[in-house]
């Protein structure tokens, strides 16, 4: 699933007395995935009870249900315990790792778990758009921390696989 989203998205004219959330800024690996990422996720402010419903919604169903995310506490200082999402609730559990740094994980049970690069809310568009569709591109070899590191150096896409001794141009 590809969902590379912008704001307003989810609303159309007929909608202008109903108030629905805007669809995640989301990019997901095409299949399935062969790195340390599976896509990127661009949560637009650092409320996690706000931000994780939508993003759950948004994932395929036949993955299962998200019964459970880790996400570094660094990120996100003020997540609660449990996020309430469309009929069922969310574990949260905050770790300090530096390896699980930028990155949420979501576990589907015994189904499947997805990682996903944790870009910012406030990244530039330019910047954060680049960063969704290197973290879920299926040649991406690099963790959450490297790709955002190289993202903030200055290097992205082809220019930090070649760095870290990946593909070079074809």
């Amino acid at each position: 699933m590809d969902a590379i989203t912008g704001p307003g998205e989810a609303t159309s004219p007929g909608d202008a007395d109903t108030y629905r959330m805007p669809l995640p800024r989301l990019s997901l690996t095409p299949d399935v995935s062969h790195g340390p990422l599976d896509g990127a996720w661009w949560p637009r402010c650092n409320a996690l009870e706000l931000e994780l419903p939508p993003l759950v919604g948004s994932l395929d169903p036949s993955v299962g249900t998200v019964t459970r995310v880790t996400v570094d506490t660094a990120s996100w200082p003020d997540a609660p315990q449990t996020v309430m999402a469309p009929g069922h609730v969310i574990e949260v559990v905050r770790t300090d790792l530096a390896a699980e740094a930028h990155a949420i994980t979501l576990d589907c049970g015994t189904v499947g778990r997805w990682e996903l690069l944790v870009i910012p809310p406030d990244e530039p568009a330019g910047a954060a758009t680049r960063l969704l569709t290197d973290a879920a591109d299926p040649e991406n070899r690099l963790s959450a921390p490297r790709i955002l590191a190289l993202a903030e150096n200055g290097l992205g896409g082809e220019a930090a696989w070649e760095s870290e001794g990946g593909r070079g141009p074809e």
